[in-house]
């Protein structure tokens, strides 16, 4: 970004400045720092970076992991506050979605963001070479297709803005998100006139060599920019030209729709905010009155503010942010203007609205965060707090297989490593998750595994598993007794995305001398319970927008 020193105005909230300078260090060191290491990145004080962490941490943006802290799927609510209140990968998403898999080739929505774009939807596809970027990394409009269709459209205030940051930095070191590289001063104005008579444009290896991408403006019914679709592909298997000859005509046409239900969306009901809004009034005066000095109230209640935003609320009024946020207005508006300041909040008249940057706040190294990764702490803290080992896993086929553990110190104990594959009917996480495929998927599981027993206490009979399936489909847990190894008892409930359906299980298990069945019923269940229900509101804020992988 330019280099030019803008003071801030005099009724900016000093904490809240301090704040996001914590977190977008903590961004650029991809999700986790050294509480020193943020000291020395930001040139704050050791002790407000520790007072910052500890407000973060209360907020639950961050946890602390020993001396370091890491960004949490909670602070995902920043971004996805932005991304529900422009609609667009609500309304065009689906679009991206069936061109992808017509063209079988990766299709992005990216928007403007300054001098730069920020991917903010992706369908990508599964291959030995591709290439993706992190949804709300910045790149340089220079380097993308997307920024010579957007620069095409610029004003003379934001052809100013670009240049001057080019001048400071014409190789991109400060844009991670992509390799150093330069190019001639006059190349994006050459290209966006190209991309303003052609109405596309092509992005021939700017990025990383062998990317190819073609983009197409998506326009409001004002004829705005509101967004670049683009299809991207590899030198292997097309030029530049032939990308441009197989898909234009079918990428138009993809873009006629996106258009037409831009022009046609109609409006949405704005979402009823929780009454238990981490930062309203009486959250964060009871949380100073915890932590005293070491709770940062300025901040919490300048992050609170950026949620106030979202479906149907895309622009307020400074009066309905200071009601979603239980804030007084005086505190509302200088929350706004700092925000304003920041770049993250711009002023229309009288009413707010976003800005892409807010996807700045931890966004991107949050978006990859596989499910073991999301579950992992939560697993930590279940294990701590049963005094035995705790499992995540999927179904592979037939089998569950183990994508996160955390095991207990113990002289006899469970030995399974992440990675580890059981037959899924003779499990306790994998007959929760086949209790929840539709009858005639699990009867045919059932009916072609093999169902060889493993102890004497095995059921393997399709007829008594289809009625235990059945049970566990009602009461939302599975227990199982020494059926997979003797000695061995475990007990699993299901982790469901924003859907309902079970992506994954989570499990307990334990000898059978620690615990009795009731015991198991009685105490472990009502923790495991807890623990699935905050590993799927982490999963359901992540995965709001972005595909959750459920294996690392």
């Amino acid at each position: 970004m330019p280099t030019t020193d803008v003071r801030a105005p005099a009724e900016a909230v000093g904490p809240l400045i301090r704040g996001i300078a914590v977190l977008r260090e903590l961004t650029e060191a991809d999700g986790r720092q050294s509480l020193g290491g943020l000291s020395r990145g930001t040139a704050l004080a050791r002790s407000t970076v520790d007072r910052i962490a500890a407000t973060l941490t209360r907020m639950g943006y961050v946890r602390q992991i020993g001396r370091d802290i890491a960004l949490t799927p909670r602070l995902m609510e920043l971004g996805n506050a932005y991304l529900g209140a422009i609609r667009l990968p609500d309304l065009l998403g689906p679009h991206a979605d069936r061109l992808a898999d017509a063209l079988d080739e990766s299709v992005s929505l990216a928007v403007p963001d300054r001098d730069g774009i920020r991917f903010v939807h992706q369908a990508t596809r599964r291959r030995a070479l591709s290439l993706t970027f992190r949804l709300g990394d910045l790149l340089p409009a220079e380097r993308t297709a997307h920024g010579q269709v957007f620069a095409a459209d610029w004003t003379e205030e934001e052809w100013a803005y670009w240049r001057e940051r080019w001048a400071a930095d014409p190789e991109n070191l400060r844009f991670p998100a992509v390799p150093p590289f330069r190019q001639p001063a006059e190349f994006l104005a050459e290209a966006a006139a190209v991309a303003r008579t052609r109405g596309w444009a092509v992005d021939d290896q700017m990025i990383e060599p062998g990317l190819i991408a073609l983009v197409l403006p998506v326009r409001d019914a004002q004829g705005r920019q509101v967004c670049g679709v683009s299809v991207v592909s590899h030198t292997s298997r097309h030029s530049a030209r032939s990308l441009r000859e197989a898909v234009l005509p079918t990428l138009r046409e993809t873009v006629a729709a996106m258009e037409d239900d831009l022009r046609h969306a109609p409006p949405i009901e704005a979402a009823r905010r929780p009454a238990d809004v981490a930062g309203s009034a009486a959250w964060t005066q009871a949380s100073k009155q915890e932590l005293g000095r070491e709770f940062v109230e300025a901040l919490a209640r300048g992050l609170t503010v950026l949620t106030a935003f979202g479906p149907g609320r895309a622009a307020l009024p400074l009066t309905a942010v200071a009601e979603a946020t239980g804030l007084a207005r005086a505190t509302a508006r200088r929350a706004l203007i700092t925000l304003e300041h920041l770049g993250y909040v711009t002023a229309h008249g009288r009413e707010f609205s976003l800005t892409p940057r807010v996807l700045d706040l931890g966004f991107a190294p949050l978006s990859c965060a596989p499910l073991s990764r999301i579950a992992e702490p939560h697993l930590a803290d279940l294990a701590v707090e049963v005094q035995d080992s705790a499992s995540l896993a999927v179904l592979a086929g037939d089998d569950v297989q183990y994508t996160a553990r955390i095991a207990t110190r113990r002289v006899m104990s469970v030995n399974i490593t992440v990675g580890t594959r059981f037959p899924a009917f003779v499990t306790s996480m994998g007959r929760v998750l086949l209790a929840d495929l539709p009858p005639a998927a699990r009867a045919a599981r059932l009916e072609r595994a093999d169902r060889s027993p493993l102890t004497s206490r095995t059921v393997t009979d399709p007829a008594r598993l289809a009625r235990l399936l059945d049970t566990i489909a009602r009461d939302g847990y599975a227990l199982v007794d020494e059926e997979l190894e003797e000695g061995l008892r475990s007990i699993a409930v299901p982790i469901r995305d924003r859907t309902g359906r079970a992506v994954a299980a989570v499990n307990i298990a334990t000898h059978t001398g620690r615990r009795s069945l009731a015991q198991c019923r009685q105490d472990v269940l009502p923790a495991l319970r807890t623990a699935a229900a905050r590993i799927e509101n982490d999963l359901h804020t992540a995965g709001r927008y972005v595909r959750i992988a459920t294996t690392s």
